[in-house]
């Protein structure tokens, strides 16, 4: 009997990455020293299966952070996200909260898939995860979902796949609308990240 595309090797979440779920992580920060550097924004972005087996983004969480003590921000970083701290409306969490508002997502989703473990997507993934590393570490939190230095980088994935690495340029390349000014927002860099992953991944062969 010929197999459909539905019944294909990866018909579960849990068998396709080894057993971890893929999350799509942005964060928005006060500088790149994830050392030093208050960490502003996150956002997380699990990654779901349709009826048909194809990857989408799945239901999305995000908070603004109160910049936690000792941490320092860099003026000029401020003048790229556009992030105005006393804003009335930013509405901002302290970063225990913040983490435990966008990991009650992960770890729902992470049930969902039968999955034992989140793996970070993001591009540039490693300073994303290292921003998240530091603040798990800083506010002692002791539930964190993710794998402690694995992850999916789209800047490898959209190199191979476009030929382009800046994400609003592989965004693009994979046929999607890019708005500069809504970018810089940990919610929509994420989203965006999301679905570069979706359309590479799903273009690969299943089986």
């Amino acid at each position: 009997m010929m197999q459909t595309e539905s019944s294909t090797t990866f018909r579960k979440m849990s068998e396709r990455f080894r057993g971890y779920l893929p999350v799509v992580v942005d964060v928005e920060t006060g500088g790149f020293d994830w050392n030093k550097h208050a960490l502003l924004e996150i956002a997380v972005v699990p990654i779901d299966l349709d009826e048909q087996g194809a990857y989408v983004c799945g239901e999305s969480a995000s908070a603004h952070v109160v910049p936690a003590a000792g941490t320092l921000i860099d003026p000029k970083s401020l003048e790229v996200t556009g992030i105005i701290l006393d804003h009335p409306f930013r509405m901002a969490k302290p970063e225990r909260e913040a983490l435990d508002h966008v990991f009650a997502t992960v770890r729902a989703a992470i049930k969902k898939h039968g999955c034992q473990r989140a793996i970070l997507v993001g591009h540039n993934a490693h300073f994303d995860l290292n921003f998240l590393n530091v603040a798990v570490a800083r506010s002692g939190h002791k539930r964190n979902p993710f794998h402690p230095f694995s992850v999916f980088d789209t800047v490898t994935l959209a190199g191979v796949a476009y030929g382009q690495t800046v994400l609003a340029r592989a965004v693009q390349a994979a046929g999607l609308d890019w708005n500069s000014n809504d970018a810089h927002s940990a919610v929509y860099d994420a989203e965006r990240t999301a679905q570069v992953f979706c359309k590479i991944v799903n273009a690969w062969p299943r089986g």
